[in-house]
């Protein structure tokens, strides 16, 4: 494969994080004219010969999320359409996953749905980072890269070297997730017991696990309304956490996420750039670099070595 060029094209979802990848890579981002019919039609455009390349389309399925999705369908499809020779949709943040099975009557299986929309298009196989339940990487019948933030953030809070720290899942969900971050970062693992009320707000119970007196790390794989992770803050400061700090994978940021964030009594809120976000009014957000993570893993698709190194799940 390495003999094939690498094209790298970005969709309108994450333009600076093309740009960041391209750099790492050190190669010229191919240009894809993305525009609009008067009807709001969208209308693709690959402006550089991609027939037989190996092509890296960057879109993150984010807010809003039905262009972003349609834009990175089509531009699968006007890729495949200029004979490329393998078509590889690198989805930072990947939407329409919370729904991947059905657990209560007639609903769909959206993630399942957009699954069969990529391959249907055209792509050849799939990089994404935490995706919101594993299985879905089930879903696909293409290969799947499913890639973890976790080396990164990880590294960060390291640097901090935090005392006395407790490692706090917001809900059940998110203990697997909040114990490997626990046993890396040598911390304590809590529970908060959560009871969802609607798509918008939660019921916070109790705190299972030792959190007064404690630095307190909030972990989830990503921030939508913020309703669940504020409210752990909250629960986490009155059971006496000397500090509370929340790290995320994907900042969604929608609806009163960011008037949460900002009442929230938390030191620090650290995503990754998987989807672009204003820190404007947010003084205690600080978004890392996921460029460098996603440049190596599609290096080595290209060049056909192995992903494992870069596969960190902490477990």
């Amino acid at each position: 494969m390495g003999h094939r060029s690498l094209e790298l094209i970005g969709g309108n979802a994450c333009p600076g994080l093309t740009d960041d990848i391209a750099k790492e890579l050190n190669i010229h981002r191919t240009v894809a004219r993305v525009g609009r019919f008067p009807d709001g039609e969208i209308d693709v455009q690959i402006e550089a010969n991609v027939r037989g390349a190996d092509v890296f389309l960057i879109q993150s399925t984010s807010p809003p999320v039905n262009d972003n999705l349609m834009e990175l369908l089509i531009l699968i499809d006007a890729a495949r359409r200029a004979s490329a020779m393998r078509i590889t949709a690198v989805i930072p943040y990947f939407g329409y996953a919370r729904k991947d099975r059905k657990d209560e009557g007639r609903v769909p299986i959206t993630a399942k749905l957009v699954a069969n929309l990529l391959t249907k298009a055209g792509a050849d196989r799939v990089l994404t980072i935490d995706l919101h339940a594993a299985q879905i990487q089930g879903f696909f019948d293409v290969p799947v890269d499913h890639l973890y933030s976790a080396p990164v953030l990880v590294r960060h809070f390291l640097k901090q070297r935090l005392e006395n720290l407790t490692v706090v899942a917001p809900d059940v969900g998110s203990s697997k997730m909040a114990r490997g971050y626990a046993n890396r970062l040598g911390g304590d693992l809590a529970i908060v017991d959560k009871r969802r009320v609607s798509g918008e707000d939660v019921e916070v119970g109790d705190v299972i696990g030792e959190v007064k007196d404690r630095n307190v790390l909030l972990v989830d794989d990503m921030i939508s309304t913020a309703g669940s992770i504020t409210e752990a803050a909250r629960v986490c400061a009155e059971r006496g956490a000397r500090s509370v700090r929340i790290a995320a994978t994907h900042g969604v940021f929608c609806g009163p996420a960011r008037e949460r964030l900002r009442a929230a009594p938390v030191e620090e809120i650290v995503v990754t750039d998987t989807i672009p976000i204003d820190t404007t009014g947010l003084p205690t957000l600080n978004v890392l670099r996921i460029g460098p993570l996603l440049s190596d893993a599609i290096m080595r698709v290209h060049t056909e070595q192995s992903l494992s190194v870069l596969f960190s799940r902490i477990e």
